[in-house]
């Protein structure tokens, strides 16, 4: 399987499947001298880690991240630093119940990647989907952690934003309330509706999807490039190679498309020596590069494939059968998905940031020039 490396000149690789020993990251191309141990990345981890509530899935793993390679720590540092070279970060799997899995060996489950896995490779792992596993995820995540501590700068935040049908009321957005409810929900109200439809939906052991919005502040203006390097593209890219992603939007997104020019142009001033916009319909990003304005991102994430539900499917060797998918699994995969797109992000920004600073040498030219 080729293709397991992401991003230009800070690298991240991934390896492991689910029902492997463990999973993990190398990051190449992390600048030296950055103060980096385990206690930095253990709570972005935390944040995604399974089983801590009844919406999620009840796999018991304590996701506890160890350093290998890529950091050091001298006489008199207060902490380890890393060198330059690559920083390898190691999780074990701890609670696999494989058994769990073998109703499904001779099938294949709808909405999954076991068929098309099949049928590109000859084999597959239906230990929990392998490498197709959102397991895989918390690689991302410890990484991402990494790649934060490259632009300390920039504050990266996200939310899920809606669950199913039901939206978030605007008007309530609260940053402080995403980390007080299991669904990192920014409108205290709708968090307690989510409860009550996400549990009849447990019951009922089917799923739903969700969308996640992540926003950055603090990116200046610059990082980027026109063409084939554009921010947005990178991080559309990365927020499609999260399991479950089927679709992406930065800034109206979407919703531009119903708009008039006058409409969505964010309109420019000089106010007291700055530069100021009106609005921010563009996301932060202005023919691929930022300009300054906090970075919004969207992403719908699709219901959980494996399911309670019985559904219609074929075997392994042509005959069409029902498929019934036991083990555990989350209801709405979104609310997991909070924290990996916080970490691809942190990713693509990072590795902007390097590639900017490769190029002009200084962080941003000030306006007016």
């Amino acid at each position: 399987m080729s293709y397991n490396t992401f991003g230009r000149i800070l690298r991240m690789t991934t390896f492991g499947e689910s029902h492997g020993p463990a999973i993990g990251a190398v990051l190449d191309g992390c600048p030296p001298g950055i103060p980096l141990n385990e206690e930095m990345i253990q709570p972005y981890l935390d944040r995604r880690r399974p089983g801590q509530s009844r919406y999620t899935t009840q796999r018991r793993e304590p996701d506890k991240v160890r350093i290998l390679s890529g950091v050091f720590q001298d006489e008199g540092m207060e902490h380890p630093v890393t060198t330059g070279t690559p920083i390898a970060l190691l999780i074990e799997n701890t609670d696999q119940r494989s058994k769990d899995y073998s109703e499904i060996r001779e099938k294949f489950r709808p909405g999954h990647a076991d068929l098309t896995y099949q049928m590109k490779y000859g084999i597959r792992d239906y230990r929990g989907g392998g490498r197709a596993s959102a397991r895989e995820t918390a690689a991302r995540v410890a990484a991402g952690a990494v790649a934060r501590r490259i632009i300390p700068q920039v504050t990266i935040r996200g939310a899920l934003v809606q669950m199913g049908p039901h939206k978030i009321d605007r008007a309530r957005f609260s940053w402080e309330a995403v980390e007080e409810n299991p669904f990192f929900c920014p409108d205290p109200e709708m968090a307690e509706i989510w409860a009550d439809y996400l549990d009849d939906i447990r019951k009922k052991g089917d799923s739903v999807g969700g969308v996640v919005e992540v926003v950055a502040s603090g990116v200046p203006a610059g990082w980027g490039a026109p063409v084939y390097a554009k921010l947005d593209q990178d991080i559309a890219a990365a927020m499609m190679s999260i399991p479950a992603v089927k679709g992406v939007e930065i800034g109206a997104g979407f919703a531009a498309a119903a708009m008039t020019g006058s409409e969505a142009a964010d309109e420019m001033e000089i106010a007291e020596g700055s530069l100021t916009f009106s609005s921010n319909h563009s996301g932060g990003i202005l023919g691929g590069i930022s300009s300054g304005q906090d970075i919004v991102v969207r992403l719908a994430v699709k219901p959980t494939s494996s399911i309670l539900v019985p559904r219609r499917t074929v075997t392994r060797t042509g005959e069409n059968t029902e498929i019934v998918t036991k083990g555990r699994h989350d209801p709405c995969v979104g609310i997991r998905a909070v924290p990996v797109a916080e970490a691809m992000l942190a990713l693509v920004l990072a590795d902007h940031f390097l590639l900017h600073r490769a190029q002009i040498g200084r962080e941003g030219a000030e306006f007016p020039t």
